[in-house]
């Protein structure tokens, strides 16, 4: 039933844009504004959700566009508030909303402006020092004159809250009109841990996928497919958290790397200049990376590249088919060499694997160093730990001066593919043959072997969900059904979500437990043997955690079973 409904959505939605209503938006937007479901809406320029306004996009509305874009300013607010049946979508007119296309460039993006901290010293404003007065101009943004605040980002509220965005997809993206620079999928510049970000896909994007400078703010569950530059980047202090984020390399145009053509999966740069603070400190659980393999690390070179002071933990992660370095110091290479780890006082990168989590840079503007940095709460300033590589280049994690493969740290490198299921198209070759990719067409990526437990989890602290697997899917729900591009054009299999869920079938009184999924409803049903019919018992929300129903009336023997609610 679920797929039929998938399935009819397709196909009605193919049509949508001939019979709504089409509102064509090329003002900016000065006071509170609804976006309905019942339009689409085509953006002509850039258009700013003004200091002092908002704008709220209704689950199912489309934005259609073949060269605007959004972007929201510091003291604005949007609230994109789809749902996992009936998301927003943000693409292109060219999108028929049922099948991929090897595009990009169709139109431009959303970017969203706050007043968190931000250490951008090469602009030539601020201290270098995490006292609020930095700040920045975001790329891809035309200002309307000398100084214009509209285009600038970062302040001194680190709990700043620019709104809500949540199950949206964004495709097709990255035009910049009347600028030489390319816009990223989701742009988040100087964002306060007050915004909620969650269930966002970027799909084909011609720079990266989401890009944050600075800021606090947080993210769970993340898509982001065949991108032209970096799928997750991060530069002048990102001081956040992240679980349950998929990364797919590949390509979304036929250009050079980095303009079309995928290049890092994880970038990490800790500030425009690595001496400056807040300096980047951020977590994450819960991912699954996949790259290029082999032969074709043209197409997506690291896992992960660390550069310009960055601290990060990354735990219960998957890294598959990274045909370049999982793991990559970025200073030995010679791009950053005047702001890199081991200059002008930055501590170097294989001394931060060593050092304890809670060991903060001073500061010279009395600011407590532990409210700058939050995040980490255990470990070192840079873990991978309980991660699976599967079939990578494993001289960077097995490299002695960081030890990534100690006992200790839980890691293990897999003879067997931690997740259910890839498929990849035939070779690519991009770029006069300077690229051959090799497209993922369809992906389960639900754990498998190695990914199926953990010994650790994410602490329950109200942002994370603590699950006792790796990546950024449990071995049996796949949470990219029903509101994603990768679903919607047949790219990932969902079959498991209708399947039963093991459970304990007890008599005499029973407690059923099961892992649950944050965000899915269950049905516990009984029946006094299994020739009769399944009795629906209770209904249970998922909320990420072990959930269990007790059955306390002593019943005569009876079966129990949970099943995914459709």
């Amino acid at each position: 039933m679920k797929k039929q409904f998938i399935i009819a959505a397709a196909l009605a939605t193919a049509g949508l844009a001939a019979r709504a209503s089409t509102n064509i938006v090329s003002g900016d937007i000065t006071n509170s504004t609804v976006w309905t479901s019942d339009n689409v809406y085509t953006m002509t320029n850039q258009v700013f959700v003004l200091p002092g306004a908002s704008l709220k996009i209704e689950a199912g509305t489309k934005v259609m566009s073949d060269q605007g874009s959004l972007a929201v300013t510091r003291g604005g607010q949007i609230f994109i508030l789809g749902t996992k049946d009936n998301p927003v979508i943000m693409t292109s007119t060219s999108d028929d909303l049922s099948t991929w296309r090897a595009s990009a460039l169709e139109w431009g993006n959303l970017t969203v402006m706050g007043n968190a901290l931000v250490a951008a010293t090469t602009d030539g404003t601020g201290t270098g020092q995490p006292d609020g007065t930095d700040d920045a101009p975001m790329e891809g943004l035309t200002a309307a004159y000398p100084g214009d605040p509209n285009v600038r980002y970062g302040g001194n509220n680190d709990d700043d809250d620019s709104g809500t965005i949540q199950y949206v997809s964004f495709r097709y993206g990255g035009k910049v009109l009347g600028l030489g620079n390319e816009l990223n999928g989701l742009s988040m510049g100087g964002i306060g841990r007050g915004t909620d970000v969650n269930h966002v896909e970027i799909m084909n994007n011609v720079d990266d996928g989401i890009e944050t400078w600075g800021g606090t703010v947080n993210y769970k569950y993340i898509s982001i497919w065949n991108i032209g530059d970096d799928s997750f980047d991060m530069d002048q202090g990102w001081r956040g958290k992240a679980q349950f984020v998929l990364l797919v390399q590949g390509y979304s145009l036929d250009a050079k790397q980095g303009s079309g053509v995928g290049d890092n999966c994880m970038e990490m740069d800790g500030a425009e200049v690595a001496s400056a603070q807040p300096v980047g400190s951020s977590q994450f659980y819960n991912f699954t990376v996949i790259g290029q393999p082999g032969d074709f690390a043209e197409g997506g070179d690291q896992g992960t590249e660390w550069r310009d002071g960055m601290r990060a933990q990354i735990r219960n992660s998957i890294f598959m088919d990274i045909g370049g370095k999982v793991f990559k110091n970025a200073i030995t290479d010679g791009e950053h060499g005047t702001m890199g780890y081991g200059i002008n006082g930055v501590p170097t990168l294989e001394s931060l694997f060593s050092t304890a989590y809670n060991s903060y840079p001073a500061n010279t503007v009395g600011v407590d160093p532990a409210s700058i940095y939050p995040v980490f709460f255990d470990g070192n300033m840079a873990e991978l730990r309980s991660c699976v590589f599967y079939d990578t280049e494993t001289n960077s994690i097995t490299d002695p001066a960081y030890d990534i493969m100690n006992a200790a740290n839980l890691n293990t490198i897999a003879s067997a593919m931690p997740i259910q299921g890839i498929e990849r198209g035939a070779t690519v070759t991009l770029h006069g043959g300077a690229y051959d990719i090799m497209p993922v067409t369809n992906l389960n990526p639900c754990a498998a072997n190695d990914a199926v437990s953990s010994s650790i989890a994410a602490p329950n602290d109200g942002f994370y969900t603590p699950v006792h697997y790796k990546g950024a899917f449990s071995p049996n729900y796949n949470w990219l059904a029903g509101w994603t591009a990768a679903d919607a054009y047949g790219m990932t299999d969902t079959s498991m979500n209708s399947t039963e869920v093991p459970s304990a079938s007890l008599g005499l009184g029973a407690v059923v437990s099961f892992q649950s999924e944050e965000g899915v409803s269950y049905d516990v049903e009984a029946t006094d043997d299994l020739a009769s019919p399944w009795t629906v018992v209770d209904t249970v929300m998922g909320d990420g955690s072990v959930v269990e129903y007790v059955d306390s009336s002593l019943p005569a023997a009876k079966f129990y079973r949970v099943v995914f609610t459709p």
